[in-house]
């Protein structure tokens, strides 16, 4: 019964083929990767022209980013470059005229002439100051494949729930049942292992954490967690406006990563601190309770707070600038604030000589002022009379804010690069079909790619069209010039390219037909492709771009052959684009994943030498036709 099923559905197929092709006067469209070879089809591959410019990038769009670069970063190819952060503060959900401690300053200016002794003085004082900056980190999907709460990162064996990280006899999934660190035998550190300890206090320990969108060429990925690097905070002085007053205020101010902060605006050093990175958890313990003699509540964790930049910042300057002005007209609005402070200015200087480039998150980003306060406590016997205690409290300033996808805040990325090679220079801007295609994120370079001729193809798309082909599929093959790596061991290759409609910014891939295992820029979109394909040794042979929807809609729909943009990005998911300026003044919209990536790549163009052949840039195009 199965095998005649499946004769039944084979026919009915057929059928359902030939009736189309019979109605492709009428209606085309795309049968797919399912059409059955030989008579009366034949199935082929032809190959077409692909035409490639290489556009230089002066500058492109900085502000209001999803991501920061911050750091030093050497490319083998396109060489230094350095990227800085200037980024205002924002008040807590934008509200002015913040009170600190339990009464207003108003109230406070009048505690010694009036009647109420509940009315004093609260006498505020910063105790300390923390910047965070988090650490991007691996999507969580996929993360921890067999669920035994070690991360894929980081597990001997990331589809066995049964493997011992520390050798302390208990499975890696068992200390996750019991709440005891994988990666210590001795969780609590008395001198008992876990597998014989009964008074181990659960879930106690810093959860180890996959990190992301760290970048370097002269430290091995494994050493990363560990190596050192100094960043250095100062107070920017120059205001960000978030209008731009040339648009009569209706549009947003735009900042290029040209446009430099230091030294001219910046002062006083509010922190210049030597930081280890480390992909472990934050924590915070409970205060024992003196009263619960059985029970140690300093074991017990308050709260969890993901790796990142951890560090202390000036107090005298947010006592002096924040404190000190409760009340008076710098607090008042967000506005009058921004304009007050101005703002923070961060570099990022890696140790012996090394490169470091790291990618922030501003919006989950702030500074946490940690002050106490006089505060006057009745007697619960006599209200009359009570007495003084100090009160601690948190007052926390953001960078960048998101609510209901609105940024609220305003954050500059500046590049500071070095000047290209002379054979790289050469090969931009110079309108001819490239031997070699240049890319590089930020204020770097682009390709623009023509499909078929020079003038849209028009004739072999018609010929096309005449052949009736039902295309199964259609690829560009773009083949990494490897020998520009060749002497870079440790060279960071891009694993992805973005391609994408210039005219209308729309991405080629179809999210309709799209497949994805994960979250992950790798995981996402995996019918498009476009990710690095690498040999055994680890570097990049080629990228494999599918576009056969694109190809469908010119052949069968009659779109626009239009030119199309090829750069890298950091999320293929992320389609938005800012503004860039280039040498020819065209200033195109640029995909903001490829603004914010710091990578670069050479491939092989069109117009190639001798012995470089089979590396050609080409559309390949899968078809079917009748015989």
């Amino acid at each position: 019964m199965g095998i005649y099923k499946s004769i039944i559905s084979a026919l009915a197929g057929i059928f359902v083929l030939v009736t189309f092709l019979v109605s492709c006067e009428e209606e085309l469209d795309t049968i797919g990767d399912g059409v059955i070879a030989g008579e009366p089809f034949n199935t082929d591959k032809a190959e077409f022209d692909v035409f490639a410019f290489n556009k230089r990038i002066n500058a492109v769009q900085t502000n209001r980013l999803p991501l920061y670069q911050l750091g030093i970063y050497n490319d083998p190819i396109y060489g230094r470059r350095e990227a800085q952060i200037t980024a205002q503060l924002t008040l807590p959900n934008l509200q002015g005229d913040p009170t600190f401690g339990n009464i207003s300053q108003v109230a406070e200016d009048t505690a010694d002439s009036d009647d109420d002794d509940n009315t004093i003085r609260e006498n505020e004082t910063v105790k300390e100051v923390i910047l965070y900056l988090p650490y991007q980190q691996v999507p969580s999907t996929n993360r921890d494949r067999d669920g035994d709460g070690v991360q894929d990162e980081f597990d001997d064996d990331p589809e066995d729930p049964d493997t011992d990280e520390d050798g302390d006899g208990l499975t890696d999934n068992e200390e996750r049942i019991l709440g005891t660190d994988p990666f210590d035998p001795d969780t609590d550190g008395d001198g008992i292992g876990d597998a014989e300890d009964e008074s181990t206090a659960i879930n106690s320990f810093p959860v180890n954490v996959a990190l992301d969108s760290i970048f370097s060429n002269s430290i091995l990925e494994e050493n990363i967690i560990g190596s050192m690097f100094d960043l250095k905070v100062e107070r920017s002085t120059f205001f960000l406006r978030d209008l731009d007053p040339n648009s009569n205020f209706q549009e947003a101010q735009e900042y290029y990563s040209t446009q430099q902060f230091s030294p001219n605006f910046v002062e006083e050093v509010l922190a210049d601190t030597l930081v280890t990175i480390s992909n472990l958890e934050y924590l915070t313990f409970q205060d024992d309770d003196p009263e619960t003699e059985d029970t140690d509540e300093s074991e017990v964790v308050e709260s969890r707070l993901n790796p990142g930049v951890r560090i202390r910042l000036d107090p005298q300057f947010f006592q002096e600038n924040i404190l000190d002005k409760e009340g008076e007209v710098e607090l008042l609005s967000q506005v009058n604030f921004s304009d007050f402070i101005r703002g923070l200015h961060f570099t990022l200087t890696p140790t012996a000589g090394q490169d470091l480039m790291i990618l922030f998150d501003l919006s989950q980003a702030n500074v946490t002022v940690t002050y106490e306060f006089d505060d006057f406590v009745t007697n619960d016997e006599d209200t009359s009379s009570g007495g003084i205690e100090k009160v601690e409290r948190d007052f926390t300033l953001n960078f960048l804010q998101n609510a209901n996808n609105v940024t609220n805040g305003n954050a500059v990325n500046t590049f500071i690069d070095e000047t290209f090679d002379s054979e790289i220079t050469a090969g931009l801007d110079n309108g001819e079909n490239a031997s070699r295609i240049y890319l590089k994120g930020g204020s770097g370079s682009y390709a623009e790619i023509n499909l078929f001729e020079l003038d849209n193809g028009r004739e072999i798309i018609n010929q096309i069209r005449a052949n009736n082909w039902i295309i199964n599929e259609a690829n560009l093959v773009f083949y990494v010039d490897s020998s520009l790596f060749a002497n870079e061991s440790n060279a960071t290759e891009p694993p992805r390219l973005y391609l994408y409609n210039m005219e209308t910014l729309d991405p080629l891939y179809d999210l309709t037909n799209e497949v994805s295992t994960s979250q992950s820029t790798l995981g996402l979109f995996l019918n498009y492709d476009g990710i690095l394909e690498k040999d055994d040794n680890d570097n990049g042979i080629k990228y494999t771009v599918r576009i056969t929807e694109y190809i469908n809609d010119i052949i069968l729909r009659d779109a626009e052959n239009a030119t199309l943009g090829l750069v890298l990005t950091s999320d293929i998911s992320i389609t938005g684009a800012l503004e860039a300026e280039t040498t020819d003044g065209n200033n195109p919209d640029i995909p903001v994943m490829s603004n914010i990536n710091p990578l670069g790549t050479v491939l092989f163009g069109s117009d190639l030498e001798s012995g470089n052949e089979d590396k050609k840039l080409k559309l390949e195009i899968f078809y079917t036709e009748t015989n």
